[in-house]
């Protein structure tokens, strides 16, 4: 499963609430919170983002409170994947239980700049600069989360899950 797509490049501490701000939370689906995405930290980043695009950033992404909008707003507004050097547990989880992947990559941060092409292979970990022709490695998924990911998320997994054990 290759992704690929121009990087949107933040610093340390994006939290939760510069995510999706908390006035949104009303909202459920990510078709709703997605024009909101990152609107307190980077304005214009609805506007821009293009289906496919990457988010990269510092350390502890995805900090504060435990909120499943922030990954679905991220899935939502087309961002493909994040890297980041590190991530808040629970942001981490909620991304993996939404079908959004999230590699930690130190390097691959320190080696973009926005509006970089990045390229990743989740089944490998292998991250391309494509922009700059260098290479990072990230640690990759285990088969299993990695069917998370082609699924959709775990809820969607489930389903098929269930689905085939009827027949």
């Amino acid at each position: 499963m290759t992704l690929r797509g121009r990087v949107h490049k933040y610093g340390a501490n994006v939290d939760t609430d510069v995510i999706i701000p908390a006035r949104y939370l009303n909202l459920n689906t990510a078709e709703e919170l997605a024009p909101h995405c990152m609107e307190d930290i980077d304005a214009g980043f609805a506007q821009r983002v293009q289906p496919g695009d990457v988010i990269v950033a510092d350390t502890n992404f995805g900090c504060g409170s435990s909120r499943e909008h922030a990954p679905l707003a991220i899935k939502g507004a087309g961002v493909s994947y994040v890297v980041a050097k590190s991530y808040a547990r629970i942001f981490y989880r909620n991304a993996i239980n939404l079908g959004l992947p999230i590699l930690e990559c130190p390097e691959a941060v320190d080696g973009s700049e926005a509006g970089d092409e990045l390229a990743v292979e989740l089944e490998t970990g292998t991250i391309r600069n494509l922009t700059k022709g260098s290479e990072f490695r990230a640690k990759p998924y285990p088969d299993f989360m990695l069917e998370l990911m082609q699924a959709g998320g775990l809820v969607e997994h489930t389903r098929r899950r269930l689905a085939s054990e009827k027949r």
